[in-house]
């Protein structure tokens, strides 16, 4: 299924001209056009969803190889030093395209990016975490 109204569509099945890295028959690796260093790509499945919580298993399977042989190519054909992987989903999250898309992110060794500042917590918030998180499940 594709959203007319969505960009990411229009871009994963090439109705946008963009610089495409790789291409299979689910999904479109692009160069993100705000990239957070050198290479920045976006895995995009060509059929719409909106986030990781509407995600297929059978399309979620594929998304960390193809990630694994991007970041392996970045590794060894740009200088990468490592690579991020990062999936946001919702809002909250830092998600500003609502269509499942993966960033893998070089990292250089040379830059201040931070993607998240550690936190504490203690035994008994832990506890009561995981008890609302597996009643969940």
């Amino acid at each position: 299924m594709r959203d007319d109204n969505c960009i990411f569509c229009k871009l994963a099945n090439g109705d946008i001209p963009t610089t495409t890295l790789y291409e299979d028959e689910k999904y479109r690796v692009i160069f993100d056009a705000s990239p957070a260093s050198k290479g920045h790509v976006l895995i995009i499945p060509k059929e719409h969803y909106e986030d990781l919580t509407e995600l297929p298993d059978e399309i979620a399977a594929g998304v960390m190889p193809l990630a694994r042989k991007i970041g392996t190519a970045m590794k060894q054909a740009i200088g990468a030093k490592g690579f991020n992987v990062v999936q946001n989903n919702g809002e909250a999250a830092g998600q500003t395209v609502h269509h499942f898309h993966t960033h893998i992110i070089p990292r250089y060794g040379n830059d201040e990016m931070i993607l998240w500042k550690p936190g504490t917590t203690d035994a008994e918030e832990l506890k009561k975490t995981c008890e609302s998180l597996k009643q969940a499940l």
